[in-house]
């Protein structure tokens, strides 16, 4: 590999597209006799379903059909797919595409209304009535475990999972002996409220049916398994389905599932009406009916020795999981496996039991669980300090786990369904760079001024596979398809540079799409931090299969051996005779023998061209026409990526309005591909986290209103709130994949509220043990409210 790439902080190829105003969005898509789509969505929390009367809308000039759940055919009036089923899901519940006898949250669909234009559609919706009986509703976990109300008639408790994981120490205790013969012991509460993605553009899909084909754009996360829920739900041949995911404005988590209800019935009316179709999510419909995340109540017993050192570690985790569980209970498995974090515990158990409430779903929000686990394990650390009358840092390095201790067990099973096995690291190592970023030794303490610190480790890269195909055409370029989404990660870029480094030709002449399925119709989606790790070695993968291939042919034309051959610039040479060359277009001329000419570089592969040999056929055995490879990676395990994250923190005496004066991060995902776009994500995670620790919070009353479901209440940090953020990299490359990297794209949000809450903690001199915190509430704290 001559043309090196990989590793370098290439300028994102997609930003000058998307900056000046070229990007193609769902709702961009579209013609004039395009029909609109809107809801009718329940207005309370909790109601059985008495009558629906459209009778006002049937004459509405512009209405072109009303549809309820009587009218969705076959697997369409089924409940939607539980998507991730696991064994301690005992009572895994999934919605309807449109409500029949019951809502259970607040925006629930109920009736779809198709007309002319959205105006009209949304006027049409406003005259028909829907006549309810109100029932209580179930709102917050306390209210959900205490059981007086069933969300579900058949769920017991409302409990719709219940997992518990152990660990012993290496003597044999179990955590509860650890703890009870452990020198110090701590018991105590933590909460971190309901949040939610907010991403700058909603849902949305566009439907076109041509009497056989169904083609589909959707603001997705996971086009291949859209499309293969549509497939599945409209009972259509696959191959008869195409599902593309254009420029997405941002995804987080909310767009993974697949599908939403929106995604089968857009389509389904598309294919009933014989016109093409489009729905688009405004914002209150996304507050109200997309998914949230974050909110758990955690109890928490630990006991440890007099350097700080961990014996053992009991957690008992409360997770709501809101009206439904299509998404299974991922984010409380997350947090109960990642909350060990850099560190050995001598023995440990968690417990967690996930919840209804009438409230909107929870599915994966960025960090997916992992914020929830962090400010666990870190306030414990900072407890642990405290009791102890130790350096926090100090306390975190005694139960770092060490460099040479790789790979680490953790003895639990993660999201993956395979073992917690951690790749590798130097824990230490990040702890000395972030304490020097921070100035951490040298910090002068004062009144209202804090410092705050927490580490994490990132599970990322989980199966079960992705793909990538590599071609190169006759004039030179190299296009890269892989089947997984963006949303903003720099795919284009990062996927271009490790294909532009395997097979030694300029980035320019590199394309990629992604999301596709004409063009990649295998692949699992885009979450949990896995595109470079998955995608990218499926890429390189690919690229090696070209570039062998290319060498072989190569070797042929200039009567080389293939293992004297380099290619260099996209042209294949001699090494050290630059002379004795070929250009990767001929080289793709030449894999693809023909009877026609199109243009006089096709010409050199025709019959007459001189350059074909007689004793054996145009297209070897075994040979494929073509300068193309396809592969797949699917991962053994997990890779792990670490970081650590230190913050210095002001507290106004008199507001109490909390504000971060620095902000410094040490990551490590392995190898970087691009140290850029790594900082960029890191940025943007580290921006979402002080959203998370400070403004945003989804707030419901007693009835399962939210009362915040606007721009004008929910809060978000602006660039007025978010620090200069202080970067360093780290690489311990993985050993499980051939590029050696890990994920990158959540570690930015994960330990925020931990880092925050600590040095809000330093600061007031009193604990911090539930997040968001507002300064009203920090008011209250003081004593002075």
């Amino acid at each position: 590999m001559t043309t090196k790439l990989f590793g370098e902080p290439v300028q994102r190829r997609e930003d000058a597209r998307l900056l000046t105003g070229q990007g193609r969005y769902v709702d961009d898509l579209g013609g004039p006799g395009t029909l609109a789509v809107a809801f009718v969505r329940s207005p309370h929390a909790h109601a059985r379903i008495l009558d629906i009367d459209v009778s006002a809308v049937l004459d509405v000039e512009g209405l072109v059909a009303v549809y309820t759940w009587e009218d969705l055919p076959g697997q369409l009036a089924q409940p939607l797919p539980l998507l991730i089923p696991h064994p301690a899901l005992t009572h895994g519940r999934t919605a309807l595409a449109l409500a029949r006898d019951l809502v259970r949250h607040v925006g629930e669909p109920v009736v779809m209304v198709v007309a002319e234009d959205r105006y009209l559609a949304e006027d049409a919706c406003a005259l028909i009535n829907v006549d309810y009986e109100v029932l209580k509703a179930v709102v917050g976990i306390e209210e959900a475990v205490q059981s007086a109300q069933l969300v579900h008639e058949d769920v017991p408790g409302n409990v719709g999972a219940h997992l518990v994981q152990e660990v012993a120490a290496a003597d044999g205790r179990d955590a509860r002996q650890a703890i009870e013969s452990a020198p110090h012991t701590l018991a105590f509460r933590l909460d971190i409220e309901r949040s939610a993605s907010m991403p700058l553009e909603g849902r949305g899909v566009f439907a076109r049916w041509d009497g056989r084909d169904l083609r589909v754009y959707s603001s997705t996360q996971t086009s291949t398994s859209v499309r293969m829920a549509i497939a599945a739900k409209l009972e259509l041949p696959l191959t008869n389905v195409e599902v593309i995911a254009p420029d997405v404005g941002g995804g987080f988590g909310v767009k993974i599932v697949h599908p939403w209800p929106e995604e089968i019935l857009v389509p389904w009316a598309a294919m009933t009406l014989g016109r093409e179709v489009k729905w688009t999510e405004d914002r209150r419909e996304h507050f109200i009916s997309s998914a949230h995340e974050r909110g758990q109540v955690q109890h928490v017993k630990v006991g440890f020795d007099g350097e700080g050192r961990i014996q053992g570690l009991d957690v008992t985790i409360l997770h709501d999981h809101g009206a439904y569980t299509p998404y299974g209970i991922i984010v409380p498995i997350i947090t109960s496996t990642q909350l060990l974090g850099p560190y050995r515990i001598g023995a440990y158990r968690v417990e967690f039991s996930s919840v209804y409430t009438n409230t909107v779903q929870v599915t994966p929000y960025r960090g997916a669980g992992r914020p929830q686990a962090v400010f666990c394990m870190e306030r414990t650390m900072d407890k642990i300090a405290a009791a102890l009358g130790l350096d926090r840092a100090d306390v975190r390095a005694a139960n770092f786990i060490q460099p040479d201790q790789f790979p680490y067990d953790q003895g639990m099973i993660f999201q993956d369904g395979r073992p917690l096995i951690y790749d590798s690291g130097d824990y230490p190592e990040s702890l000395r760079l972030l304490k020097e970023l921070i100035g951490w030794d040298t910090f002068e303490r004062r009144p209202g001024l804090g410092i705050g610190i927490g580490c994490y480790v990132e599970g990322t890269g989980v199966g079960p596979y992705e793909g990538g195909h590599v071609q190169v055409t006759s004039d030179g370029r190299v296009h890269v398809s892989t089947g997984l989404t963006s949303q903003g990660q720099g795919h284009e870029t990062a996927f271009a540079q490790i294909a532009a480094t395997e097979l030694g030709v300029p980035i320019e002449r590199v394309s990629v799409v992604t999301g596709d399925t004409r063009r990649f119709g295998y692949a699992v989606g885009t979450f949990a931090s896995r595109a470079a790790v998955v995608s990218g070695n499926a890429i390189a993968l690919a690229c090696r299969k070209v570039r062998d291939k290319a060498l072989r042919i190569a070797a042929d034309a200039l009567e080389a051996d293939p293992r004297d051959l380099e290619i260099t610039e996209g042209v294949v040479h001699v090494t050290g005779s630059p002379t004795a060359s070929i250009p990767l277009s001929t080289v793709a001329v030449l894999s693809n023998p023909l009877r026609y000419s199109f243009d006089a570089e096709t010409a050199k592969a025709t019959q007459f061209a001189g350059t074909a040999s007689y004793d054996r056929p145009p297209i070897a055995e075994g040979e494929e026409p073509g300068l193309e490879g396809r592969d797949y990676y699917s991962p053994l395990r997990s890779t792990f990526a670490s970081g650590m994250h230190a913050a210095i923190v002001e507290t106004d005496p008199l507001t109490a309005e909390i504000r971060i004066l620095r902000y410094a991060v040490v990551h490590d995902c392995g190898r970087l591909i691009n140290p850029m776009i790594v900082e960029g994500q890191i940025h943007g995670g580290v921006a979402q986290g002080v959203g998370g620790a400070l403004y945003e919070r989804m707030v419901y009353d007693s009835h399962g209103q939210l009362l915040n479901a606007s721009f004008m209440d929910f809060l978000m940090p602006y660039a007025t709130e978010v620090p200069h953020i202080e970067t360093a990299h780290l690489e311990t490359p993985s050993p499980l994949n051939p590029l050696g990297v890990k994920g990158a794209g959540e570690a930015g949000v994960i330990p925020v509220s931990a880092v925050i809450a600590s040095a809000i903690e330093d600061a007031e001199g009193f604990p911090i043990d539930k997040m968001p915190i507002s300064p009203s509430e920090l008011f209250h704290l003081r004593g002075l409210g």
